[in-house]
C-alpha cells in the first residue's frame, strides 16, 4: 500500500477549530477519513514551525491520496503537502533497471 508523508499547515480559521476541539478529536477526524477508504494512520504529529502537522499516512493507491489532498485543500481550512515515501527495496529495484539516456546537448 502507497506511503505518504503529509505536512499541513493550518489556516486561521482551521486553528480556531482545533482550538476548539482539540488535537485528539482531528487524530479521530484523520484516522475516519482514512478507515473510510481503506487507508491507515501510521503517525500523526502537532509541530511548531515551518508546519503545523505531520503525519505518515497509507492509503490504497495514489489517486486516493490525490482524492484526500483535493478534499482537505477545497475545505479552506488547511494547506497541505503529500509526499510519496519509497521503500528502500523499491530504491534496490530501480537502480537495478537498464535505463539508457542521453543528456540534453549530447
Amino acid at each position: 500500500m502507497p506511503k505518504f508523508l503529509v505536512e499541513a499547515s493550518y489556516t486561521v480559521e482551521g486553528t480556531r477549530g482545533l482550538l476548539s476541539r482539540g488535537g485528539s478529536a482531528r487524530r479521530q477526524a484523520v484516522e475516519e477519513l482514512l478507515k473510510s477508504l481503506g487507508g491507515t494512520l501510521e503517525a500523526f504529529y502537532f509541530t511548531f514551525g515551518g508546519d503545523d502537522a505531520v503525519l505518515i499516512i497509507d492509503v490504497p493507491s495514489n489517486e486516493t491520496a490525490l482524492a484526500i489532498a483535493m478534499t482537505v485543500r477545497a475545505s479552506g481550512m488547511v494547506s497541505s503537502k503529500m509526499t510519496a515515501l519509497l521503500p528502500i527495496e523499491e530504491v534496490d529495484r530501480a537502480a537495478k533497471l537498464p535505463i539508457h539516456f542521453s543528456p540534453p546537448g549530447s
